[in-house]
């Protein structure tokens, strides 16, 4: 990154710097103490409103997504503790870089961390297409290793756990392979996504960048799920159809969610997403400890009908995973109004949205 870069992000750094000794003053006492220091410091919500989201924009990537982490500081500190980061960037393929995470947007993720002291972080991704370290070289992740000292990870390599999926083909449990990292509850899982529009489920943003991404493949599966000789779940996740894959989606949420969702807007993603599709320019952010609330932001910022989205609102109508009512969801910035879009749906809009019809 030049110096340029860095000298135009003179406030970000500043801010990253002295919140840093803030945040290893604030640790310097036994973790539990300064988690229920934190907890007990956090401003609480507006009455009557149950989740907060942070929306930023301008006109530096990794400065926005910095400043969408910073009024959740201590709730965060707190939330992490002594669990180890698994930072989930949105690779889904590993030379399509309108698809992918932006290695800016990661930077204002590390940096913010670093504020706060919290240093054991991993990068880890399961590509559809290929190696995700290949990926990351691609990308421009590698130069975070010497930087802040994180590890790049290959999920496919990591081990796995087996969990079910339905197929609305025969209605029966399939077994899937998930990533033993992302299930594991001593990790705090961070989704870096964008915001995407999805040609089978019509938005991609938090919850599913988690869902999908933990799914793991063999050595030489390539895009299409099946291909090259290897095996992908990340096609049983899918399910068989728009019933299947929404279903998954909001059965596999209380296991496999994020527990702090930042949302890239920067550049954004419209038509024939998740891949194939077209850029916005659109200079947003959406943070949130709640990545329901996230992703309901996400989607309104995007002038998207959240209830035409099987799988939000199937988590919406549970009742349990999370806020999806923006009526209370605490918005912490500028208006939603002040910064939405409309973007371009997919082509196949009506085979989206045939979740809603009986099989």
């Amino acid at each position: 990154m030049t110096t340029d870069h860095f000298t135009s992000r003179r406030d970000f750094l500043k801010t990253s710097l002295l919140g840093g000794a803030a945040a290893m003053a604030a640790w310097s006492v036994p973790s539990a103490r300064a988690a229920e220091a934190a907890l007990a410091a956090a401003p609480a919500p507006t009455r009557g409103l149950t989740s907060r989201v942070a929306l930023t924009a301008g006109g530096d990537r990794a400065n926005i997504a910095f400043k969408a982490l910073e009024p959740f500081s201590k709730e965060i500190a707190a939330a992490i503790g002594n669990k180890r980061v698994i930072l989930k960037p949105n690779n889904v393929q590993i030379n399509v870089p309108l698809s992918a995470t932006h290695a800016d947007n990661l930077e204002g993720i590390l940096e913010f961390l670093k504020s706060i002291g919290k240093t054991d972080v991993a990068i880890a991704e399961s590509p559809a297409n290929g190696s995700a370290l290949d990926g990351f070289a691609n990308y421009d992740y590698n130069k975070f290793t010497g930087k802040y000292g994180v590890k790049l990870v290959d999920l496919d390599k990591e081990g796995f756990d087996v969990v079910h999926c339905i197929n609305e083909k025969d209605f029966q449990p399939h077994p899937c392979r998930m990533s033993k990292l992302m299930l594991d509850p001593d990790n705090f899982i961070i989704s870096a996504a964008k915001f995407k529009t999805h040609d089978l489920v019509g938005v991609t943003l938090s919850l599913k960048n988690i869902v999908v991404g933990a799914g793991i493949k063999d050595a030489g599966a390539g895009y299409g799920f099946f291909g090259g000789g290897g095996r992908s779940d990340k096609s049983i996740t899918h399910g068989g159809g728009t019933h299947g894959i929404n279903y998954n989606l909001f059965a596999l949420s209380p296991k496999l969610h994020p527990h702090l969702a930042v949302i890239d807007g920067y550049e954004g993603m419209e038509g024939t997403g998740p891949v194939n599709g077209t850029p916005v320019d659109h200079k947003v952010c959406v943070a949130s400890l709640d990545w329901l609330a996230a992703d309901r932001v996400a989607a309104e910022l995007m002038g998207v009908d959240v209830s035409k989205i099987g799988y939000l609102t199937y988590c919406a109508q549970a009742g349990d995973r999370g806020e999806a009512d923006l009526s209370k969801i605490e918005i912490i910035g500028p208006a939603i109004k002040d910064h939405a879009k409309t973007y371009k749906l997919p082509g196949n809009w009506n085979q989206i949205i045939t979740w809603q019809q009986p099989v």
